[in-house]
């Protein structure tokens, strides 16, 4: 099948979300933990984290701001300057999904799609306690995208949880043991399995690679 820029402008809108939030393959599954200055707790599935650099830690995430639909996440971010990303458990997909849906404001989605509130002494967001894999950030920049109207949160990273058993000798997370999830598109989720470990690529080093057949 090849469909053109032509093709997807014809589309239903649904089939046309539906092809362009999955081609970039499987995504990490995480939920943001944010809280108002009230004291509001919010928590929303996000398939949009990225790792920006590790000196300083930084990760960031895209959201949409609020200009026509209330967005808790985007809004509480930016009164309070922090956010928590904690990795979706595979024993928990269900309840993580449904944090998307639109609850009226005042509706704490820890309450309501049954996850229980982690916090840390001195940092405002809070974490999600069934997630094996917690990481606490502060917001440095906003990058605005006009092209479709979201915005690029880049926080830097101020607190990580990681259970002893899943990180190895050199640092690298076995993210099969802490049995996070991974988003294709909007509504599909996937286990992850770790296929091969390689070496630093060095082109001195380069060994004998396989010929794919046509």
């Amino acid at each position: 099948m090849y469909l053109s820029r032509a093709d997807l402008d014809a589309m239903n809108r649904v089939k046309r979300l539906n092809i362009i939030n999955s081609i970039s393959g499987i995504k990490p599954a995480n939920l943001i933990g944010t809280r108002s200055d009230d004291g509001q707790a919010n928590l929303a599935i996000f398939s949009s984290v990225v790792h920006i650099g590790s000196n300083p830690p930084l990760l960031g995430l895209i959201s949409r701001p609020s200009d026509e639909v209330r967005r808790d996440t985007y809004n509480n971010i930016k009164e309070t300057g922090f956010f928590t990303i904690n990795h979706v458990p595979e024993s928990h997909i269900e309840n993580a999904h449904y944090t998307s849906a639109k609850f009226e404001a005042g509706v704490s989605e820890f309450e309501t799609c049954g996850f229980r509130e982690m916090n840390v002494e001195g940092f405002h967001a809070p974490f999600v306690a069934e997630s094996l894999i917690q990481i606490g950030l502060k917001l440095v920049q906003e990058i605005p995208i006009p092209l479709n109207g979201t915005v690029f949160l880049i926080g830097e990273v101020q607190h990580i949880f990681i259970p002893e058993s899943v990180m190895e000798a050199d640092g690298q997370l076995d993210l099969e043991t802490s049995a996070g999830i991974g988003i294709s598109g909007l509504n599909s989720y996937y286990c992850l399995h770790r296929l091969e470990t390689f070496p630093y690529a060095r082109v001195a080093e380069l060994p004998v690679l396989p010929v794919l057949e046509e």
